[in-house]
């Protein structure tokens, strides 16, 4: 028999150690695999992070209020958090490999707490833009998506699809925490109490990543979760900021790169962009107190944890490229018929597009991450962390120019109507998406 059956054969045991893999010790394998600790662990860093990224949509009339300053001011904050965000996603990939995932989300959270704290301090706006903009966008961002795909491509060979859609939910399931409290806070005791919350919480998720984050399953003599012979050994660049900009070069010369780009762009445009940001502001306009329209933007939340769950599991049986299409069409039709929903008290029309709107919110991600992994293989996380990058510039324009809307015409009646037909675009282009796998590395993008 050889080495490679002879360790298939032996599974669930502990791959033969090496110089850099301990053996286990014998008789002693934990019932539960490793794998689903650092996985909960992740989970927890990802709710904090939704709750860290939600707060200025609460803040939003207090500032106003309290400093005079335009929604459209204020939004400018949302969009240098969403765009820092989504540029430091790709590079905290490779920086991840080349330092360590634990090292990396502590000195992110870290950077959120100090970026939360610094803003109870703030007298102009360029302040809000450095503390929440800046600084907690770059913590947030360091975060992103390519910490959940590197999580589950390290430690799953099995259920990835599953995991990756659990991970993603966690975003949802942190704002159906934050936004209630929150919101209360903001109207009980005034925004800076709910911003001290956010910088303690920041701080407090750091404890349980120093204490039980491991890096690789090798570490400690085990294989990923569900594979049955060891993957091959990492190889270390120490070059982080020149890998990422390889893997962007690489990537760019290809048609998928763009398609997926372009689609989680209107993506990020019609989720975190818009609704995220705007949905309290908007639902405030009909009338709706603040708590009441944190509360319905929390029940999204949890509609999302179900529909990106199941998102997941479909994406382990269903042509990603499919689901992408049913999600954006959906959540065009819904996004269309929003301004004839909002009223100043809860109605069943609203309550019903909480629902449908909510199951739809990241179902995009579990697909969007696999169609990554069937295009660019091992440089899914970075190319993911580009794609990304999209989604939350997506999300920044268009959270500053719905705040300038609103300014100019009193309503986000057109900024709705301007999202239901990105969607469309959005359909066309997960249509465009080729259905192989590797070889459409070779087909140029550009010219």
């Amino acid at each position: 028999m050889t080495e490679r059956s002879a360790l298939a054969a032996s599974a669930p045991t502990a791959p033969r150690p090496t110089a850099t893999t301990p053996a286990p010790a014998p008789g002693r394998r934990p019932r539960v695999h490793y794998a689903w600790v650092v996985a909960a662990v992740a989970l927890l860093v990802l709710l904090g992070s939704a709750g860290f990224r939600s707060t200025p949509s609460l803040m939003m009339d207090a500032l106003h209020n309290e400093f005079g300053w335009s929604l459209g001011t204020i939004s400018s904050a949302t969009s240098v958090n969403l765009t820092l965000y989504g540029l430091t996603a790709p590079f905290a990939a490779a920086l991840m490999d080349r330092f360590g995932v634990r090292l990396v989300v502590v000195c992110a959270l870290l950077t959120i707490s100090v970026g939360a704290g610094l803003t109870m301090l703030m007298r102009q706006p360029w302040q809000l833009v450095l503390c929440w903009g800046v600084l907690v966008g770059l913590g947030s961002g360091s975060m992103a998506g390519a910490f959940a795909t590197t999580i589950t491509g390290r430690w799953f060979e099995a259920r990835q699809g599953l995991v990756t859609g659990v991970l993603t939910a966690a975003g949802a399931a942190g704002n159906l925490v934050f936004l209630p409290v929150g919101a209360w806070l903001v109207e009980q005791h005034g925004w800076r109490a709910a911003v001290v919350v956010v910088s303690l919480a920041a701080s407090a998720v750091a404890v349980p990543v120093l204490l039980l984050m491991r890096e690789r399953p090798a570490d400690l003599g085990l294989l990923p979760y569900g594979a049955t012979e060891a993957p091959p050994e990492p190889v270390r660049d120490t070059r982080a900021l020149a890998r990422t900009l390889r893997v962007l070069r690489d990537a760019a010369r290809t048609r998928p790169f763009w398609l997926l780009a372009g689609s989680f762009a209107i993506c990020g445009a019609t989720t975190a962009g818009l609704v995220g940001t705007h949905f309290i502001p908007a639902a405030h306009d009909h009338g709706m107190p603040v708590t009441t329209a944190a509360s319905l933007l929390a029940l999204i939340g949890l509609f999302d944890v179900a529909g990106t769950v199941f998102s997941g599991w479909l994406t382990d049986r269903v042509d990603s490229r499919l689901l992408l299409t049913v999600y954006y069409g959906l959540r065009g039709v819904s996004l269309l018929l929003l301004p004839q929903l909002l009223a100043g008290s809860l109605q069943p029309p609203i309550l019903a597009f909480v629902v449908f709107y909510g199951l739809d919110w990241v179902a995009t991600v579990p697909p969007t991450v696999a169609l990554c992994r069937r295009h660019f293989g091992e440089d899914a996380p970075i190319v993911f962390g580009w794609v990304l990058a999209a989604h939350q510039i997506g999300a920044a324009v268009v959270a500053g120019l719905a705040g300038l809307a609103r300014d100019a015409l009193g309503n986000y009646d057109l900024t709705w109507y301007g999202a239901g037909a990105l969607c469309a675009i959005a359909v066309g282009l997960c249509l465009a998406l080729r259905t192989g796998g590797s070889t459409d590395r070779a087909v140029p993008a550009l010219p």
